[in-house]
């Protein structure tokens, strides 16, 4: 293959992966993949064990009140 025959393999191969990502982008949009974009941020602050969570409340507020 010459320099100039290379665009003819590469040209094809960069369509065939734009035409991916751009299915990919509406796939991701119908099945609503950017509808709560601020929940997934805010889940890290919130600790996942509840109980736990109570405890170290009423740990906290026993501290607090002697």
């Amino acid at each position: 293959m010459s320099d100039n025959d290379i665009w003819y393999l590469i040209i094809p191969i960069a369509m065939i992966f734009v035409v991916i990502a751009i299915a990919l982008f509406f796939w991701s949009v119908k099945s609503d993949q950017f509808e709560d974009l601020d929940r997934q941020g805010s889940n890290i602050l919130f600790d996942d064990d509840r109980d736990s969570h109570r405890q170290a409340q009423q740990n906290n507020d026993h501290d607090q009140s002697t």
